[in-house]
């Protein structure tokens, strides 16, 4: 299964840190840049594995479910079939299981101010709180005060 997370007009992606609940935004082709080994929260300075929103965690379960239901209708609609001429044995798959709605991915988050970290060259979209008091490079993971 794929899950397709759009990019603002300016091509950021939203990620939100798993410690912290911050959302934070980077631009698509440094999360996807193979020499950038971790990410790093720009507010608390977490270097995480995943920063995945709970908008798309969600959808992933959601889309997951779906998958799951729809192989075990699968398989009861088979025994079904198998039963079907059998005297002593006879299996009702019953009705399709309802799916979870799945809503498209939204791009949210507009509060957040571009800051450019002088230690790499990153660019990142924060809260405009963040790019006053200091932050953390989301790309190598160096303080950063403006």
């Amino acid at each position: 299964m794929k899950i397709d997370i759009p990019c603002d007009e300016e091509g950021f992606v939203i990620l939100q840190c798993r410690l912290c609940g911050e959302y934070f935004k980077l631009l698509a082709t440094d999360i996807n840049d193979e020499s950038h080994i971790n990410i790093w929260c720009p507010y608390c300075g977490l270097n995480g594995e995943s920063f995945v929103s709970d908008e798309v965690a969600n959808i992933a379960l959601k889309m997951a479910m779906n998958e799951m239901n729809n192989i075990i209708f699968d398989s009861f609609k088979d025994l079904e079939k198998s039963t079907r001429n059998n005297k002593c044995l006879k299996f009702k798959a019953g009705k399709k299981p309802n799916m979870e709605n799945i809503s498209p991915i939204k791009v949210g988050i507009d509060n957040l101010e571009k800051k450019h970290y002088k230690c790499c060259g990153a660019i990142a979209k924060i809260k405009l709180l963040s790019i006053e008091c200091g932050s953390y490079c989301p790309i190598c993971g160096g303080i950063d005060y403006e």
